[in-house]
This record gives structure tokens, sequence and C-alpha cells, in this order.
């Protein structure tokens, strides 16, 4: 089931460089918030151009513990400064931009989702 874009769309512009554990380049691309079933997700995009699914460069494994570091370091501030509110913090990495929900088979996409809990991320296995 394909889930409904709600109305709020939060886009960086320009892009928002962010510093993660393992060095790797990272620009915030958007934050968009939608409704899954009966939960709020807040999706934070980045554009993580090192990354591969091949494992020569920046593989799943290495950017893992940059995904835990971004819900914790910048998706909860945000979320707070904002205002937002969401059951569902989904953190994701691509290789280039790409349209959410648009499939891009030449795209390489890493996710997590976390839920926040008394201003923690605890990982979710969805």
């Amino acid at each position: 089931m394909k889930p409904l874009l709600a109305a709020l769309l939060f886009v960086a512009s320009p892009a928002l460089a962010v510093d993660v554990p393992s060095g790797q380049p990272l620009d915030l691309h958007e934050v968009l918030v939608d409704r899954v079933e009966s939960e709020t997700w807040i999706r934070f995009r980045f554009i993580a151009p090192d990354i591969t699914r091949d494992g020569d460069a920046m593989d799943y494994d290495a950017a893992a513990g940059d995904m835990m570091h971004l819900c914790t370091e910048l998706a909860l501030p945000y979320i707070q400064h904002h205002a937002l509110a969401g059951e569902v913090i989904v953190i994701s990495l691509a290789d280039r931009a790409t349209e959410f929900g648009i499939p891009d088979p030449e795209a390489t996409q890493f996710f997590e989702a976390f839920r926040p809990v008394d201003n923690t991320c605890i990982w979710e296995d969805l």
C-alpha cells in the first residue's frame, strides 16, 4: 500500500552539509512527513554520493552508524525545533537525488527506521 503524502514538506534548500562519524560527505536533501497506515512517519532524506551496493566505497555496514547518529543528533532536534510529532523516523541515504516514491533502479539507497522514545532513537526492525 502506497503511503499518502501529507501536506507537510520541508525542503533543505540549498542542501545542508552534515558531519557523521564515518566522515562520508552527506547533504540533507529533504524532510517529508507522511502517514503510513495509522502512524506518522518523518523521513529525513540525505544525498550520500559515496555509498555503494558493491562494497567498494561506503557500504551499508559502514553507513549504519551514521544513520543512528543522524537520527539522534539531527532528526530529534529538528523534530523538536519544528514542533513535529511522529511515531517513526526514517533515515535514508541515496547516492543521488531521487523523487520520493518513484523507483530508480540505478540509485543506491540505504534506509533505517527508528522510534523516538524519551529523546532517544530506538532502531525499528520494519
